[in-house]
């Protein structure tokens, strides 16, 4: 069921977030528009809601010239499939050979997709070739071989590039995390106990039902260090997430993914607190419509829980879905959000 006041509050505030997953209609026009329109807003108790163009059509109103609501499905299926071009090539596309596939202008096509999903289609395909670098090094390759099998022209190339989002060094990825500081730390939370861990940087790990043991296995090249004043404060704010959450919504991270799950992420750290979004509202948010289960395996990949807060998805019929820490703590969560 549509929450008609967070969508009241997204069209009066232009939130472009929102365009492509909820349309609004004016009763005293006729018109229908998506919630960024620069247009003057009516009066609420002229406003009417729908899921998609197509429901309002069906109302009887008619498409708005000014904000073009119907390009908006449009606009997802392109940013959909460039995301399918980028990571199905083996070289690098070009900005203008990618928009024409897709039927765009460079310049505009550029705009829109990285409104999309964060970021622009060259950093999107520097991501795609780190993910393959970062799984050829996982599977034993040499890191000269798994850099050319990424799909980089030269050595150079990949370190240039790669190493920001890898988060260390190819021989570090390589040895497991070799020359990384964890600090580490379990706290009692009334959901189970809670490993909380950090770099320098900021939150690499937060899970349920783990301890440094499960933290080694995970980086076991690094350097893991038990407690520490350092890691105090931020631990007590991670347990305020769980006990008494959106206390603390800017906690400092130290995860990497690929484009696409960055995007997830960001999506789900802008889900406010006490509301839910299906799996298919992430993806359109992500920018990649038909990628409801590639969020899935994004939330999957998270490896901050509570923090990055994948416990706010659900499926669209409102069924809780999948969590990794189970039902009955996901239920937990989001009954005390409530």
């Amino acid at each position: 069921m549509m929450d008609e006041t967070a969508a009241w509050a997204a069209f009066e505030s232009r939130d472009r977030r929102m365009d492509g997953r909820l349309i609004v209609a004016v009763t005293t026009t006729g018109i229908y528009c998506k919630p960024s329109c620069p247009a003057r807003r009516p009066l609420r108790e002229n406003v009417r809601f729908f899921a998609d163009p197509a429901a309002a059509r069906d109302a009887g109103f008619r498409a708005c010239l000014r904000c073009q609501p119907d390009a908006v499905g449009r606009d997802h299926d392109a940013v959909a499939r460039a995301v399918a071009t980028i990571e199905a090539a083996e070289d690098t596309i070009s900005l203008d050979d990618l928009a024409a596939q897709v039927g765009y202008a460079p310049h505009h096509f550029h705009r829109l997709f990285k409104r999309a999903t964060g970021v622009t289609p060259a950093a999107y395909a520097r991501a795609v070739k780190a993910r393959r670098a970062a799984t050829a090094l996982s599977a034993d390759h040499s890191v000269t071989t798994a850099i050319y099998e990424a799909g980089y022209s030269a050595p150079s190339r990949f370190y240039d590039t790669a190493a920001d989002r890898l988060g260390m060094t190819p021989s570090a990825w390589k040895r497991g995390g070799a020359g990384v500081t964890i600090r580490w730390t379990v706290a009692a939370t009334s959901l189970g106990p809670l490993l909380i861990a950090a770099t320098d940087k900021g939150l690499c790990r937060v899970s349920f039902d783990e301890d440094g043991t499960h933290l080694a296995a995970r980086f076991p090249a690094a350097k893991i260090v038990a407690g520490g004043t350092a890691l105090d404060t931020l631990a007590a704010q991670v347990v305020a997430e769980v006990e008494s959450p959106g206390r603390h919504t800017d906690l400092p991270l130290d995860v990497q993914g690929t484009a696409f799950q960055e995007a997830v992420w960001l999506a789900l750290r802008a889900i406010p607190k006490g509301e839910t979004r299906s799996y298919a509202q992430i993806a359109a948010a992500a920018g990649s419509p038909g990628a409801v289960r590639a969020v899935g395996s994004a939330c999957g990949a998270n490896t901050v829980a509570v923090v990055i807060p994948c416990h706010r998805v659900t499926r669209s019929g409102g069924e809780l879905g999948g969590y990794a820490y189970g039902p009955n703590r996901k239920r937990a969560l989001l009954e005390r959000e409530a």
